[in-house]
């Protein structure tokens, strides 16, 4: 991140952004939340955050030097090749633990109630736009694993106890869920 600049509506953020040539207007993941390409600067980007976004996202703690997570947008003609995220965050999840399992690192997350009823064994999240299966449930969290690949190539590398992170929980699961709330299920 280069810069963070407070405004009415909320604050401007400016990022360095090695992803190829951006268009004004074009929707970018950072860090997981969807954000709009509002203005284009030399090697990077400028996008508005409302004060909906600095709420409930880690965004609003970024400082110049911050790494981040970024991915374009997915075009409807383009392959498939993971979970469904929409770059649309829910809330935080804190990291309670972190476990050397080999190369591998055994990541285990605290986060509301309301948002764990989401979760699922074997299903997915998305942790600071990173798109991860979920390895177990407990009553207060659940557990990922982190392979070498997605530790080289993403800021998950660095986690420790306390951090907190963008979270988006299963699209599916979302959607099911508001389904058998609104009693359509039913006969």
């Amino acid at each position: 991140m280069l810069a963070s600049t407070p405004s009415e509506g909320g604050a401007r953020l400016v990022l360095e952004a090695p992803i190829g040539e951006l268009e004004l207007g074009e929707s970018v993941s950072v860090n997981g939340a969807c954000l709009t390409v509002a203005a284009l600067v030399d090697n990077g980007f400028a996008a508005d955050l409302s004060h909906e976004t600095l709420e409930r996202t880690s965004l609003g703690a970024l400082v110049p030097g911050s790494r981040v997570n970024l991915e374009r947008s997915l075009r409807l003609a383009d392959r498939l090749g993971g979970h469904l995220v929409s770059g649309h965050v829910d809330g935080l999840a804190r990291v309670a633990a972190v476990e050397a399992v080999g190369e591998t690192l055994r990541v285990s997350f605290e986060c509301s109630r309301a948002l764990l009823r989401y979760v699922a064994e074997k299903g997915s999240v998305a942790l600071d736009g990173v798109s991860l299966t979920v390895n177990a449930v407990s009553s207060d969290g659940f557990s990922v694993m982190l392979i070498p690949h997605t530790l080289s190539v993403t800021t998950l590398s660095d986690l420790t106890p306390g951090r907190q992170l963008n979270f988006e929980v299963d699209l599916v699961a979302r959607y099911v869920a508001r389904f058998l709330e609104s009693g359509r299920a039913s006969p």
